[in-house]
């Protein structure tokens, strides 16, 4: 039978049939049940040392190479946006095999190689980074925005063993989500399946150290269902009479073909309509990004 292969439709092929597999040492490439290649692979604290990458004679020049050692960084957090890794191999004895390992970010560094990689600064992490500069010993923070409990499980970690954080969130499903999130963790929160909008009756106004808000849609599911300003400008207001002087309200704002721009430009009217014996707002515009990236803005409580 005569194979045909589009360069897609050959990507798609070697997924279908193609299995990784830890081995002691490292990793196996099997095509079905045959292995066509290994990787002996150290892991390290942030990566790998990565000693011997091996495709068997006549599997070689397919694209299996680089299939192997794609998924080898994937397995071993190396395309991870989020953490700086740093992967090593020896150095090849061929300009050709030098070019293969250039490829995935491989690059000569004293006798060997290096894959230096450094995270990527997201609208959440500068967001996180500055609210865990700002703030000395927090004890009462909010997540408005559950979501998946990426900010809920950031907050209990900044509160430590001795702090309270309280989630809301109106979708059930982002509830049951941030739960299961943060028991994997070993993280514990109180969780409302409420509007953000009543957290007052929650919290007594000018107690709270911190409420994050990260509007726009619930991550993997129904991209449909997304926050509006009708309700989430009232939910800010809240915030703010909920937050002691020196608190800090955070909002990451959303634009797009599918939710449009009324919210974000909504709630940007607002913070810059806010007095300033009342608050510092401060709107974060990642300058060369596109106009529709995630806005970070915050609001210094006075």
């Amino acid at each position: 039978m005569t194979e045909r292969f589009s360069p897609a439709g050959q990507a798609r092929e070697k997924e279908q049939i193609m299995k990784l597999e830890k081995i002691p040492g490292g990793y196996a490439l099997y095509k079905e049940k045959t292995i066509i290649g290994t990787c002996r692979a150290r892991p390290a604290e942030q990566g790998a040392d990565i000693t011997a990458l091996t495709i068997v004679p006549e599997w070689r020049r397919k694209g299996y190479g680089s299939y192997l050692l794609k998924e080898v960084l994937r397995s071993l957090g190396g395309y991870d946006k989020e953490s700086a890794t740093v992967f090593t191999a020896p150095l090849p004895a061929d300009a050709g095999e030098l070019a293969f390992w250039a490829k995935f970010g491989f690059a000569a560094e004293g006798s060997g190689l290096c894959r230096r990689r450094t995270p990527d600064l997201t609208a959440v992490k500068l967001v996180q980074d500055f609210l865990a500069a700002r703030l000395a010993d927090p004890r009462l923070c909010i997540d408005a925005t559950c979501g998946n409990g990426g900010d809920t499980a950031f907050l209990c970690r900044l509160v430590g063993e001795e702090g309270r954080v309280l989630g809301f969130d109106i979708q059930p499903e982002a509830i049951a989500s941030t739960r299961q999130n943060l028991a994997r963790k070993g993280l514990a929160a109180e969780l409302h399946c409420d509007s953000h909008a009543n957290l007052l009756q929650y919290v007594q106004p000018g107690t709270v150290d911190a409420v994050m808000f990260n509007f726009g849609w619930l991550p993997g599911a129904d991209h449909g269902v997304f926050s509006h300003a009708q309700s989430s400008i009232p939910a800010l207001e809240a915030a703010l009479e909920a937050l002691r002087p020196g608190g800090v309200l955070s909002a990451i704002l959303y634009s797009g073909k599918v939710i449009g721009s009324d919210e974000k430009t909504e709630i940007l009217q607002w913070m810059r309509s806010r007095p300033l014996k009342q608050c510092t707002a401060l709107v974060c515009d990642f300058a060369n990004w596109a106009d529709t990236a995630p806005l970070p803005c915050f609001l210094l409580k006075k």
